[in-house]
């Protein structure tokens, strides 16, 4: 049966950032994306208005005649490369924030996490990639940054490229029903959506800190470009402006709103706390310079090392560690400003 332009339209209107008009038209990975994004953030759904001809024309064409799958190469695609590397980071945020907790879990679920997001966006419409090759090379490149969050954007990049140079159309399969294709999106919407929720319901407060750390580290990763942070920390806000512009300051009328905005004001707050910890680990002041730092985390290694206090070792053991991790914080640049409304 032949897809509807106006159809189309209607169900992009109604139920487009759920992807419910990818579902209607066939594109069930596409129609995934969406759902596990809410429609890229808006933007990708907005953007999509003006391609969903070209949906239509592909659809009608894939039922109208079966012939053999595209040979060759697809062209390569600057918008999904840079998409392939945005949802794999994302899926590593949200494998940090629920599966952190789970055993080896910098070997196995975070580059099992990023792929299967840049896996994910490479095999939106007719094109697919290699699934061994695009997680292989995300399972060889978590060791390196093992325990840092900051190796989700390597992992990212690394499975995106890998996915690009193998990067094919998808061979034709036989139509399936609605059913089986319902039952495999929510198969898998469910393991997305399952361990993040279990995680915010179970055990809210950690959930909340630790997602506040999160962001905090991810924002922190580009201290080094005042502008790229302060572009990142707007598109954060990006949900909260448009609902002001929209309808008026909320008032803190809408509680959903209102502990999003607290949220995120956390991470900055969070920062904070972090740094006056390491400064009274390290016997300093807040406004300490970088010099002062080395030498009292210098002067403070060479007290509490271990192999000079053999006996109370696992004091000593205890003491460095926290002058270590001290000295790790307060040598990161300090997060860009929360951007002002």
């Amino acid at each position: 049966m032949a897809k509807g332009l106006l159809l189309t339209y209607v169900l992009w209107a109604v139920g487009g950032p759920a992807g419910l008009h990818h579902l209607y038209l066939g594109r069930d990975t596409h129609a995934l994306l969406w759902m596990l994004t809410l429609g890229g953030g808006g933007l990708g759904w907005l953007w999509e208005f003006w391609k969903l001809p070209s949906f239509v024309a592909q659809a009608n064409r894939a039922q109208g005649c079966k012939k053999r799958p595209k040979e060759g190469t697809p062209p390569l695609s600057l918008i999904r490369f840079a998409a392939q590397v945005t949802v794999g980071i994302y899926f590593g945020l949200v494998a940090l924030i629920s599966l952190s907790s789970m055993a080896s879990f910098y070997i196995v679920g975070l580059p099992l996490a990023v792929g299967l997001g840049v896996l994910l966006v490479a095999a939106v419409g007719n094109q697919t990639s290699d699934f061994k090759n695009t997680l292989g090379v995300a399972f060889l490149i978590s060791p390196i940054f093992y325990g840092r969050p900051i190796a989700i954007l390597p992992i990212s990049l690394a499975a995106s490229v890998t996915a690009q140079k193998h990067r094919c159309y998808k061979a034709s399969v036989a139509p399936e029903t609605l059913s089986v294709r319902l039952y495999r999106l929510g198969l898998a919407y469910l393991a997305f959506t399952g361990p993040l929720a279990y995680s915010t319901l179970c055990n809210t407060a950690a959930t909340l800190s630790y997602m506040a750390e999160t962001l905090g580290s991810f924002l922190s990763w580009f201290s080094f470009f005042p502008l790229l942070g302060r572009l990142i920390e707007a598109v954060l806000l990006l949900p909260y402006r448009i609902w002001w512009l929209l309808l008026g300051d909320p008032g803190f009328s809408s509680s959903y709103i209102n502990e999003w905005e607290k949220l995120y004001k956390s991470v900055h707050s969070f920062q904070n706390e972090k740094r006056q910890l390491a400064h009274q680990v390290l016997g300093l002041s807040d406004g300490a310079t970088s010099e002062e730092i080395q030498r009292s985390y210098r002067e403070l290694v060479k007290v509490w090392h271990p192999d000079h206090n053999q006996h109370r070792r696992e004091e000593a053991q205890r003491q460095f560690l926290e002058i270590q991790a001290a000295y790790e914080v307060l040598s990161q640049p300090r997060v860009p400003r929360e951007s002002q409304r």
